[in-house]
Order: C-alpha cells, then structure tokens, then sequence
C-alpha cells in the first residue's frame, strides 16, 4: 500500500512539473480541446466598476449544469449549449450577482462584458482568506476552503468529516457526535484540537483561547455555511496559537432579500438533526436567524440532545461604515464519558457501543455575543474591528472505576464490572462514587485591524495591522459524590485560573511585478495568567487554601512569504514562520501555585507549494512542508491514556512531509455535456518524530513517531451531478497505523489505552436527488458502507471505535 501511494505522489508530481513546463505553449496532440472542437457559444469578460478584471466569477446557465470559472483576467467561455434563449447568472463574492439573458443560434458565437457593482453593505466579519481570492492565487500558504455545496455531498454528522476532506489534517472521532472536536495539523497531536487555533466567523471559540484551548464546545457542522483552513505564514495575523492551522467556521450572512431553509436529517439510533432558517434585509436592517435541534438515542455509545439559535444582524448605518451583531445560544446534555473498553472487550467484539458508564452526563451551556465594525476611512483604508465575549458553563459529572492488572475490586466497589475476571487485567470495575468536575468560563475582547492599500516603493502595497485586548477566567470545582450518579458532595477542589493578553501585529504584501508578491509580517503575544488556588488536597488532606501562581509568556512571532504566477494557470508559494502556542495555565502553574515557567511552544514552520487549473479540467496543489519545534509541549495528562497529569518540555521534535490536492472534472475532459463527473484526492505523507536525545524508561526517543501522527493520510471521491437533478458521491477515507505512547508500543496494554492503532479504510456513500421545480432536495447517506470495525482512539481511558455502518435519509426544502 505504502509503495503504491508513492508512485500515486510521484506520478501527480510528474505530471505538475511537465505542465508547468509546457503550460505557455501546449503541443497540437495534447488533451486540451481547442474551442472549435468545442463549439464555443459565449464568451466573455467580467469587470469591477473601476475597470479591473474580477478574476474566478461564478458563471452559471440557470436550468442546465453549464458553467464556467472566469480566469485571473476575468475572461471565460461556454460551449456546447443547444440553440434557445437562457439566463446566465453571474457571481462573485464580494460583488452583487448579475443575471444576463442570452439567445444562442446555430451556434453563434455571444460576446458579454458584465461589470460588477460592489456590494454596499456587507457583513463586516474578518475571514482568513480574502473574499475575493476563493480559488487562492495570492494566499500565502496552503489553505482550503470548504463551501456549502462540499457540506451537501458530505452531509455530515459530525464537523471531523468535513474536516477531513482537506489534505494535511487528521481528525480522531473519539466523540461521535461531532460535539468535541479532535483534530491535528500535518502531524500534530489532535487532543482536543489544543494545537489549532478555532474560530467562527472570526472569533475564537476554546473554552479559554489561552489558559485552556480544548475544544469540550465545537459549534454544530449543521448550520455552517463553509470553513477556511489556513496552514502557511499568514497564520501570524490570528493569534493566540500559529503552530498548526487556523480554522474559521462561517455562518450564513443576512441576504438581500428574502430567503430561508429547512433541512431535517434522521438515522439509525434515533438520530434527528432539524434546522430552520430564515433571513432578509429591510431598509436598511438585514438579519438572518437559524435554530437547530440535534438529538440520538444511540449514536454509537453515546445519547445527546442540543439546541442552537443563532441570529445575524446588519445594520447599514451610513455610506461609510457598517455594524453587524451575532448572538448565539446553545444548550446540551449528553452521556459523554470518559471510560472505553480495555484490551480483552475489544479483542472478543464484547459491548462495543455499551452504555458502560450510564450516569456520566456532560452538561455544557453557552451564550455568546459578537459585535463586528466596518468603517471605510478614505478609498483605500478600512477599519474593521471586532468585539466579542462568551460565557460556557461545562459540568461534566463520572462515575469513578478501577482497572489493574490483578483484577483487584476496589473497597467502594459496587458489584457491576465489565469484562472478564478470570483473565488478568480483563476487568473494569465500576465505583460507588461520582467524580463532578464542574467549571466555568468567561471570554471578553476587542481587535480593531487597519486595511491600507498604499505605493511604499512606489509600489501596489497592502498593509493589515492591529492589536487584540483579551480577557479569560475560569472557576474550576471538583466535587466527590458518595454515591454513582449523584451531582452533589464534598467540595475537593476549588480555583480561579484567570488570563489577560495583549497581541499586536502587521502583514504587508508588496506586488513586485503583476506576477510576483512578498509578504512580511510580525506578530507580539504578551500573555499574563494567574492561578489561584482556594481549595485542594494535600497529602490526601482536603483543606483551603491561599495559594496563587502567576506564568508570563511574551513572544515575538515573524513571518514571510511569497506568490508567484508565472503563467495566468500556475501559481507558486512559500513561506516561513515561527510556530507559538503558549502553555495550559494549569500545567504552567503546579497545584501547589509554583510557576514551572515551562516555555511556550515554538517552531520554524516552512513551505514550499504549487498550485494550478492546468487545464479547465484539472487542478492541483502539492506542498511540501517542515515543522521543526525546539521545544513542543507534549501532553501526559489522563485524557491522553497517561499515568499522571499535566506536559513535559519535550524538546526538539520534527515534522517533515507532502500534502497533494487534485480536482479532476472528467466530464469536461470527455466532453459531457448533461453530466458534470469530478474526481479528487487529497493525499498526505507526513514522518513526525522526536529531534533530540531523550530518556524516558531507559530508552532514548530521539528518532521515534509523536504519538497520534499517522504518515498517511488520503481521502478521494468520486461525485455525479446531473441535468434531472440526480447526484452522489462515493468517498474513500484511509488512516494510516499510529502509535499511542511515546515509545512506540506496538503490543497493546491490558487498559486498551496504549499500543499500536492499526490503519484502517472506510467508504461513504450519498446519493442526492435535487428537485428544482420544488425547490427542495432530498438525501440518502450510508456512512461506513463496507462496516469496517476500527480503534478511532485509545483514549481517554480505554478503546473507542469509529462509527460503524450508519444510515440517515433527509430533506431540504429552500423558499
């Protein structure tokens, strides 16, 4: 498998150069199909009011699949269209769509010139990739952007699957719901997403961005409208964490004019997903307002039930400056635990999706408000700023349990075990006591960011630069049940963990020539955070306390990169920045409040990256990168199937690897024309290790694989659209084998949360069946078709499968 996928890489990669080489100046006998051979109807150009071409408009034939992308001059052309008279929508972000009425006789060539109005008013929100540049020609850095059409053929159940459809990241799906987010970056540890920085429509969404990043709230897949993900130096304009990726969840803008949808989505298990939304603009007032209802009785292991309403508004308040608001309100209870089968249950296929916990429930309530500003100084400067604050309530109440290698029952045991007594270390023994870690959190902040077009050097420049004032506390409480199930009990421990941060920053990207643009940037962390510890206990003492710790971590974080496009079809990039994520305030400050001043973690992170439409049939990106860390922090706590708590210095480790996205439209290579018939890949070899000597247990790690960072990762479908409105898609995911310790284990411990997770493959499958006339669509998704049985994870506390075969049906109706 491993030979086979790189000669695939190596084939891709041959291919790209050659292209390269003769995209100028194609040979008569190439694949290209010349436009006679086409029958070319309509052609055309796409400008700006200014003049300026608008490069990757939209240009759709209403009623038919036709289509076309204009190029980076805004030109572009339809072919094959039967005589008639049709209506040709053009669109763009950015720009108001214009509608065109065509005639085609006996294939008479149509010449159209649409020239764009800018929109007025448009959500003042910040993106991680310019409106305008969806397709990436002057992005510094591999990025993705997932729109809603790619969120239709996934139709996902969790956000991972989604995710997972960009090359370069490795989603575990420890929680099936889609509720917590696991997910890491060309090698990094996915534990609760702490490497990535997640933000929505702009706005970070970790518990505590800072102090404690964990993604124990992941906003619904279901109401999203597309992502970005963001993996090259322009990371440094989005902090506070540049180490693996940025990725930013957009929600659905008010519309211009009335517009709404239903969607509701039902499965195996009692699975339902409803959601309703709806949004307009009046005056000048727009608003666009979305409530969701997601339930399972048996999603895998797990029972859940959430409530999200979510609400956009736009103001225009003069012809300078507009003021949108975001209010959102998400409520959930779920069975959620942390206990997973042990090695002997996984090995006999015993209660693979057993309630093995029944009382754990994790409660988390959210209310958040958002508050983003435009205001256009002169021509060519904006002012954009952004306040956000949220609140996040997350109790979590378990059922203590024991496991050992003697199959010893605790003193409080309560009789019920799983597993198998006579084997040793085959049994988990449930407790008669209840563990509630109940906390909360509080986020406020404020980041006014300047746009600037300028002529430093006499030349095109544009400068984004700002500052970020940002505010986090945490109230933490553990309180000990004397009995499984209940939420009250003996008050064990008691904290405050409270951050403050200034960040400031600016990226300048200089356009050298028309073909060739630099950017240079730098960003400063200052991060001051305080733990203050009220009650704790020592030497198995509980007793209150006054101990308070305080951790200051101050980084300067540089960056640069470059696009150059030596053809109008290829597009070059590189870049390098230094990677920072600062550290857990509850590992940087000990129980006791003594500071261990653990450095923040911080890497040289480079790039180097072509992407190209070859053809109007073929796209490709490859990219290779490296990740060197002189210090990552590696985490030991017990969500990672470690014996203690809290991170290490691990020093040196390194990631080397190569990402490849191609997009191939076979139907425009075979000429189709009532069927559009795509094929794409995204492939990913990645080699992550320890850099350095270490010892641990008397071995040296130096050359050894990080935990949770398999070398392959591929995921390749095949999708169908038709003129009846019939579609599908068939989706191949494959994972490759990982270790789970730093010492590469392979033989599995008798816990299960330890040893060698072995590769596995799965295959999706979703038929779509769209009903214009309705306007409605209705859907068939079977996700794990072949039922293939595979670790997803071996923590927190044991082994959890990944969703076996799993059947929804739904129907979506547009007014």
């Amino acid at each position: 498998m491993k030979a086979a996928i790189q000669n695939v890489l190596v084939l891709i990669f041959t291919l790209g150069l050659f292209q390269v080489v003769e995209a100028g100046n194609p040979e008569p006998n190439s694949v290209y199909y010349s436009a006679d051979e086409e029958e070319e109807v309509v052609k055309g150009v796409i400008r700006a009011q200014s003049g300026d071409p608008v490069p990757f408009a939209n240009i759709q034939v209403l009623g038919t699949i036709k289509g076309a992308v204009a190029d980076i001059n805004g030109e572009f052309s339809l072919v094959n269209i039967p005589n008639g008279t049709y209506e040709i929508k053009v669109s763009a972000v950015g720009y108001r769509s214009v509608t065109r009425t065509v005639e085609i006789i006996n294939g008479q060539i149509q010449e159209l010139e649409v020239i764009f109005s800018e929109m007025g008013v448009d959500m003042p929100q910040i993106t991680i990739i310019s409106s305008k540049d969806r397709l990436f020609s002057k992005t510094p850095g591999s990025v993705n952007y997932i729109d809603r059409r790619e969120l239709d053929f996934v139709n996902p159940i969790s956000i991972a699957e989604a995710l997972r459809r960009t090359p370069g990241v490795n989603v575990v799906e420890d929680d099936l719901t889609g509720m917590r987010l696991s997910m890491g970056i060309r090698g990094l540890d996915p534990n609760m997403s702490r490497s990535i920085l997640i933000m929505e429509d702009g706005v970070p969404v970790a518990l505590n961005p800072y102090g404690e990043p964990e993604m124990y709230y992941t906003p619904p897949v279901d109401r999203m409208e597309g992502m970005e993900i963001l993996k090259g130096s322009g990371q440094i304009l989005y902090g506070p964490r540049t180490v693996g990726g940025v990725v930013n969840f957009i929600t659905a803008n008010p519309p211009e004019s009335s517009e709404g949808r239903i969607n509701i989505q039902g499965g195996q298990g009692g699975y339902f997903s409803g959601l309703v939304n709806y949004g307009n603009t009046v005056g000048n007032t727009g608003y666009h307002v979305s409530l969701l209802r997601r339930s399972a009785e048996n999603l895998g292991p797990t029972t859940f039930g959430l409530t999200d309403l979510n609400a956009k508004f736009l103001f225009d308040l003069n012809e300078r400056s507009e003021l949108g608001m975001k209010i959102g309100i998400y409520d959930e209870t779920s069975n959620t635990t942390y206990i997973g089968m042990n090695q002997l249950m996984f090995e006999r296929g015993e209660n693979d999706f057993t309630h093995l916990s029944p009382d754990d429930r994790l409660d988390v309530r959210r209310l958040s408000l958002s508050l983003s500003h435009k205001y256009r100084i002169s021509e060519n400067v904006r002012l954009r700023t952004i306040a956000y604050g949220y609140t996040t309530t997350r109790n979590w109440s378990r059922q203590d349990f024991a496991v050992n290698a003697t199959n010893t029952p605790p003193s409080n045991w309560t009789g019920k075990y799983w597993g198998d007594l006579d084997v040793p270390g085959g049994a988990i023994f449930m407790r008669d006591g209840t563990g509630n870690r109940d906390r909360s959190y509080e986020v406020a902040g404020i980041e006014p960011r300047i746009e600037a077009n300028h002529k430093l050097f006499n030349l095109n420049n544009e400068l984004i630069t700002g500052v970020r004032l940002h505010h986090e506390r945490a109230f933490v409480r553990r309180i000990n049940g004397t009995k499984a199930g209940v939420r009250s009990g003996d008050l064990r421990e008691d904290e405050i963990r409270t951050g403050h941060a200034f960040s400031g920053y600016f990226q300048n990207t200089t356009n050298i020539t028309s073909k060739f643009d630099v950017n240079v940037g730098l960003r400063y962390e200052n991060y001051v955070a305080e733990r203050d510890i009220l009650r704790r206990p020592f030497g198995g003492v509980v007793r209150d306390t006054v101990l308070v710790g305080t951790n200051v971590v101050s980084e300067f974080i540089p960056g640069a990169g470059f696009n150059y496009r030596p053809t109008t079809k290829v597009n070059i990039f590189g870049g390098v920045h230094r990677g920072f994520g600062p550290p857990r305030l509850q590992d940087a400050v000990t129980g006791e409040g003594q500071a261990l001043n653990l450095d923040a973690e911080s890497s040289v992170n480079l790039e180097l990256g072509i992407r190209s439409q070859f053809t109007p049939w073929l796209f490709v990106e490859l990219a290779g990168f490296r990740m060197d860390f002189s210090n990552q922090i590696i985490p030991v706590a017990q969500s990672l199937g470690g014996a203690g708590f809290g991170v290490v210095n691990a020093g040196r480790t390194l990631h080397e690897g190569v990402e490849a996205m191609v997009n191939l439209e076979l139907s425009k290579l075979f000429n189709w024309e009532k069927t559009n018939l795509f094929y794409d890949a995204n492939i990913t070899y990645v080699n992550s290790v320890f850099g350095a000597d270490r010892i641990i247990n008397e071995v040296n790690v130096n050359g050894l694989r990080t935990p949770y960072a398999p070398e392959w990762l591929i995921n390749t479908a095949i999708t169908l659209e038709t003129e009846m409105g019939i579609g599908g898609r068939l989706t191949l995911n494959h994972v490759g084998e990982q270790f789970t310790d730093q010492l590469n284990t392979v033989e599995p411990r008798f816990d299960g949360r330890i040893g060698l997770m072995p590769a596995f493959t799965t295959i999706d499958a979703t038929l779509i069946y769209d009903v214009k006339k309705w306007n409605s669509r209705f859907n068939l998704t079977i996700k794990n078709l072949t039922d293939e049985r595979f670790i997803a994870s071996r923590r927190p506390e044991g082994i959890r499968l990944g969703l076996p075969r799993f059947i929804t049906a739904g129907y979506e109706f547009r007014f």
